[in-house]
């Protein structure tokens, strides 16, 4: 499986919803459940699926699908 895949997945899961939602418009504010508890849960998800420990200030600034992947290519994931 692909770390898109892996990804996607991730989001699926955390915020149960379909893969095809997942996208530029996927962002915080304006999916109903991405609270806080669904945010500690992707980054968990993330943490333990990719091998890395993100930075605060990245937990902090993750409020979208597209700038997770920016900020998983920091900490060296490939996609």
């Amino acid at each position: 499986m692909s770390n898109k895949e892996l990804y996607d997945n991730i989001f699926a899961k955390v915020f149960s919803v379909d893969k095809e939602l997942l996208g530029e418009e996927f962002v915080f504010g304006s999916v109903p459940n991405w609270d806080s508890v669904a945010h500690l849960n992707l980054i968990t998800e993330l943490e333990d699926t990719f091998g890395v420990m993100l930075e605060t200030e990245d937990i902090l600034h993750y409020g979208s699908y597209l700038n997770g992947i920016e900020i998983l290519r920091k900490s060296g994931v490939e996609f």
